[in-house]
């Protein structure tokens, strides 16, 4: 049985992408490849040290891997550079296959997230490691982990305009990465994964404000003005600026898709936006 490693499997995508999987295929085949191994114990399967920024590390920790799920990394500006490291390492350790997790129509979209990731696409391509490629759109989670600043706030505040969010939750794309994982004739796709429902800030404040019965309005920012909030907050200046500029992506259609490529692949539909809120208010 072949062998599937799992990078940055203790973070929040990764941990679902393994629990989805042990459902698919037997533990004892799945490897988690994170930076801290101690804190992979709860997972119920192999760890190893794996780090993106330790070169060095990184073939040893693919031996006996045959597939490979590449997690994009989480450090902006620095990914192009770590995804090369575990390309490079992939090659030399004999990975016959690497799945990667992108970013929704990264050949086109105006986020500042797209480039690193079309870079990956084309290291992946250039690899000679055959590939697929898992163009992510947004994490529900994005913006229901701010439900409470926003109840407190009295406000639902962003840069968004009535730019529409096809977003469906962690749980969906980590069903659609393991299903792609344990099927076969998934070379060479490359699939762009996004939720069914497509809604507003506007409309996400007014869910908020049905489910908890408090008047909550979604308060449009200019780009400007949204990424001060956002340092107030304490966010670092860099990391506020982006946040801003990606909702004023998403005034610009780059998080709209309508195709349902996730739900036919998952075979059932994503999360609905009120089931996501539902569960941020728990």
């Amino acid at each position: 049985m072949k062998k599937i490693g799992i990078t940055g499997a203790t973070g929040q995508l990764g941990r679902l992408v393994v629990e989805k999987l042990k459902q698919r295929v037997d533990a004892d085949n799945l490897i988690a490849l994170v930076r801290s191994p101690e804190k992979a114990t709860d997972l119920g399967i192999a760890a190893t040290a794996f780090d993106y920024n330790k070169p060095e590390t990184l073939i040893e920790g693919l031996q006996g891997i045959d597939h490979l799920l590449l997690i994009s990394g989480n450090e902006v500006g620095q990914r192009k550079v770590q995804h090369q490291n575990v390309i490079d390492a992939a090659r030399q350790a004999g990975v016959r296959w690497i799945v990667y997790t992108s970013l929704l129509r990264a050949d086109s979209s105006s986020l500042s997230l797209a480039p690193e990731h079309l870079e990956t696409e084309e290291l992946l391509k250039a690899s000679g490691i055959p590939y697929t490629i898992l163009r992510n759109g947004w994490y529900t989670e994005n913006y229901t982990a701010s439900i409470p600043g926003a109840l407190g706030a009295g406000a639902f505040v962003g840069s968004a305009g009535d730019g529409k969010i096809s977003s469906a939750s962690r749980a969906d794309y980590a069903e659609a990465a393991a299903i792609v994982l344990s099927s076969e004739d998934q070379v060479g796709k490359v699939y762009e994964l996004a939720g069914d429902e497509a809604y507003t800030l506007k409309d996400l404040a007014a869910e908020i404000s049905r489910q908890t019965g408090k008047d909550i309005p979604y308060n449009n920012l200019s780009e400007s003005e949204y990424a001060d909030v956002l340092a107030s907050l304490g966010l670092p200046e860099p990391l506020a600026q982006a946040i801003a500029s990606w909702d004023v992506g998403v005034s610009k259609g780059d998080l709209f898709d309508d195709k349902k490529v996730l739900s036919h692949l998952i075979g059932r539909p994503t999360t609905p936006l009120a089931e996501s809120v539902k569960e941020a208010l728990v």
